[in-house]
């Protein structure tokens, strides 16, 4: 099975770690991993922002590195959500056949459906509490949405526990938007704050030491308010978990 490797902006610029943690888990996996370094960005910020056609060209240079990989694998459930539910629409109205972003996954999906993994060497003896970023529960279906009268599931936790040592909470309100939506931060600044310092709040009433989750950009925004507020927590992707020890 051959991987390519995508590293989202936010991954690459601000969080390079996430990247190394997520190609050493794939590697300790027995997979034969790829990292095609003329990677770009894959153009959600302009869709976010109404600029669809300048991403366009983003599409296709995508599609032209990854589709000859089995799978393209990211450690971002918003990046994958972009390019598996947008590009095709995006290429095919540029008149091309878009072959990479239906096998296109976050690294939880991936693992989770994917290779079924049952069983890590990672120890995290530490309290967290899990992070489902809006992307990943309406799009990908890392867990169940409340809003839908379905069976509870989560693809993240059902990983998590798989690590020694670790404690895996929950917040109220698990599936509550922290309030980043990319552009929506930027425009709606209050607001976005405001639902930062909520969801924040009800992370920490969980007595966690650490917030985790799939999208940096997310666990970022938090972040910076627990900084502005003085309030004392960590912040971890998931990939760092699953892959300590390694």
């Amino acid at each position: 099975m051959k991987i390519g490797l995508f590293i989202p902006c936010y991954v690459d610029a601000l969080y390079p770690e996430v990247g190394v943690s997520t190609f050493k888990l794939l590697r300790s996996l027995g997979l034969d991993v790829d990292y095609p370094e003329k990677q770009t960005c894959c153009g959600q910020p302009m869709g976010n922002a109404g600029f669809e056609r300048m991403a366009e060209p983003l599409a296709e240079k995508f599609d032209t590195l990854f589709s000859g990989y089995d799978y393209v694998v990211a450690p971002s459930a918003s990046c994958a959500a972009y390019v598996r539910f947008f590009h095709p629409n995006m290429m095919e109205k540029a008149g091309h056949t878009c072959q990479a972003a239906g096998k296109t996954m976050d690294l939880v999906e991936f693992l989770h459906d994917v290779l079924q993994v049952k069983s890590l060497p990672a120890r995290f003896p530490h309290r967290v509490s899990v992070h489902n970023s809006c992307h990943g529960v309406r799009e990908l279906g890392l867990s169940s949405p409340s809003e839908r009268n379905v069976p509870r599931f989560n693809k993240i936790i059902d990983l998590l526990r798989l690590v020694k040592g670790i404690e895996v909470m929950e917040p109220e309100r698990p599936d509550e938007c922290c309030g980043f939506g990319g552009m929506f931060a930027v425009e709606e600044t209050a607001v976005s704050a405001r639902m930062g310092l909520d969801k924040l709040r009800r992370h920490m009433a969980t007595g966690a030491e650490y917030i985790t989750g799939p999208d940096s950009s997310c666990l970022m925004h938090m972040q910076g308010v627990a900084r502005k507020q003085g309030l004392d927590i960590k912040f971890i992707h998931v990939a760092q978990i699953l892959s300590s020890g390694l």
